[in-house]
């Protein structure tokens, strides 16, 4: 992918990081008035449609969050600084604006320090070197044999044998996945790189049992094996591109579900950051006139998700998200429910 060379990089992630709220409301000259971790005083939003004057707005200067009582605008710092601009929240390139408006008013002694070229944030090495160089996703030698396609943690959730199948999903009844669904996943060429493991009943997760298990770094005649999903989509290889439409969301199931419901060219990026490896990915699977839909609940990972995805490839192509209720996921919602989201 050709990049355009006088594009600013920015690390959103890091950017949300760094973003104080209190720094944010006096660059847009609104006087801090602090309780503690709040401020509480007038709406500043120029789209605030309530009463003029009323301490309605409330900001949470550590968590970096605010809510308005009287016109129900709520989000984070960055959030708030795109209503302030007037900015399009479904916008990529309206976001990315903003962003980097506040990333040279914010941080500019920072930016003055970097080499010509690179951000105040430079986007962190996808893997840390630990010893030795690591071979990172090499394809695997084999294959798990035995996982049940037709199994209670898959049917118990609505999908079917034909999409367990297709996706070659079962529950692992032994091993390191054992207990679990494993999910092969394959790199850009349709090399199978590694399995996850998923949570057979999403009731268990807790702090020692994640929803999902990645493969571990392992050692094998003497060389350091990783894996790294930041440099693969999730169904990616699967996707015949260049497509019209690709819709981009953060977990396996939701692919499985979206293809079931009769949308085939969806990937998981299985994390909340998009890595720029991702970015080209997406970007590949796209014909220059094709449009992205980012498909993520309202809470902070989904948000999370979507900024990233918006503010890093709008560049390249159109996005747009298609933001379900909080908590919500795709496969929550009927195949119906699922084509009027993306009819708009």
């Amino acid at each position: 992918m050709n990049r355009n060379s006088g594009r600013t990089w920015i690390n959103f992630k890091e950017l949300r990081e760094r973003l104080r709220f209190g720094d944010v409301l006096r660059h847009y000259g609104i006087e801090v008035r602090r309780r503690g971790d709040q401020h509480q005083g007038p709406c500043p939003l120029p789209g605030h449609t309530s009463r003029k004057g009323a301490p309605s707005f409330s900001a949470n200067l550590e968590r970096g969050i605010f809510q308005c009582f009287g016109c129900g605008a709520k989000g984070n710092a960055l959030e708030f600084a795109c209503l302030m601009e007037g900015a399009d929240l479904g916008d990529g390139n309206a976001i990315r604006k903003v962003a980097i408006k506040l990333q040279q008013a914010l941080f500019t002694e920072d930016a003055k320090e970097q080499p010509k070229g690179k951000s105040a944030m430079p986007a962190r090495p996808a893997v840390e070197p630990k010893g030795p160089a690591a071979v990172v996703n090499a394809p695997l030698d084999f294959e798990l044999k035995h996982l049940e396609h037709v199994h209670p943690s898959l049917t118990g959730r609505g999908f079917e044998h034909r999409t367990n199948a297709h996706f070659g999903v079962g529950f692992c009844s032994r091993g390191l996945l054992g207990g679990r669904i494993a999910i092969p996943i394959h790199d850009h060429d349709g090399r199978l790189v590694g399995y996850a493991g998923m949570v057979a009943d999403d009731g268990a997760v807790s702090e020692g049992n994640p929803r999902y298990l990645f493969p571990p770094e392992r050692v094998r005649e003497g060389v350091r094996h990783a894996f790294d999903r930041s440099l693969l989509l999730y169904n990616g290889h699967r996707v015949k591109g260049p497509c019209d439409d690709l819709i981009v969301v953060r977990d396996f199931d939701s692919v499985w579900w979206l293809r079931q419901s009769g949308f085939p060219s969806a990937v998981a990026l299985m994390g909340t950051e998009c890595s720029e490896r991702q970015v080209e990915l997406i970007v590949s699977l796209l014909k220059p006139t094709g449009r992205i839909w980012v498909m993520t609940e309202r809470n902070t990972p989904g948000d999370e998700l979507a900024q990233s995805v918006l503010m890093q490839v709008s560049t390249h192509r159109s996005v747009r998200r298609v933001a379900l209720e909080r908590n919500q996921q795709p496969t929550d919602m009927t195949g119906e429910q699922l084509k009027a989201r993306f009819s708009v």
